[in-house]
């Protein structure tokens, strides 16, 4: 999930110790989500959540349908300022690089939003359904979340999930990393010749 540039999310940050937004931040996304509650219910539904995911980040339609049920943590069909701001914290660590950091510090939170059948632990279907919010994709993933599952079932519990969650980060910031180095830099001088001559 990756935020869109030119909104206001784009000037937020988390603290470096808690991974959480101080509190002017916190009073700016208090605003934001009351200019989103038209209705003045304290709350958006789906049609407004959707929105404003579908203009701030780069999530497809059935993405932030995932994501509205897992954050609509009372089956509501509304999501309050509660929901919203781990929301925001999510977009800010993913915009910031910080996604280890902050699943380290919100573990159990992040365990529980992506435990949807309330079960107490996370099935590769669920954890497929939410890989997309900390950017981990792919299928390697699945055979890794099997390996991490050591309670002798295919599910993950809360330990588990711990171990294997920064195995997955480690894993992708190694994926990045090889893209970075892998990327052709071109020499400056070949740049330059490539411009015409104003004579």
């Amino acid at each position: 999930m990756k935020l869109k540039p030119g909104y206001i999310f784009n000037f937020l940050f988390l603290d470096k110790v808690h991974v959480l937004m101080s509190v002017r931040n916190t009073t700016v996304v208090l605003e934001y989500f009351k200019l989103l509650d038209v209705h003045d219910s304290h709350t958006l539904n789906d049609v407004q959540f959707y929105h404003f995911l579908r203009c701030v980040t780069d999530l497809s339609k059935s993405q932030i349908k995932t994501t509205f049920a897992m954050f609509d943590w009372k089956a509501s069909g509304e999501i309050g300022f509660d929901e919203f701001y781990m929301l925001i914290c999510i977009l800010i660590a993913n915009k910031d690089k910080m996604e280890q950091q902050f699943l380290h510090r919100h573990s159990r939170s992040i365990f529980d939003l992506i435990d949807m059948d309330g079960g107490h632990t996370i099935s590769p279907a669920e954890f497929y359904a939410a890989g997309f919010l900390f950017n981990i994709k792919g299928r390697a993933y699945l055979q890794m979340f099997k390996d991490y599952s050591g309670s002798g079932g295919e599910n993950l519990t809360y330990n588990e999930f711990k171990l294997f969650i920064m195995a997955c980060l480690d894993k992708q910031e190694n994926i990045n990393e090889e893209r970075r180095k892998n990327k052709p830099i071109r020499p400056i001088m070949r740049l330059l010749s490539h411009k015409r001559s104003p004579f």
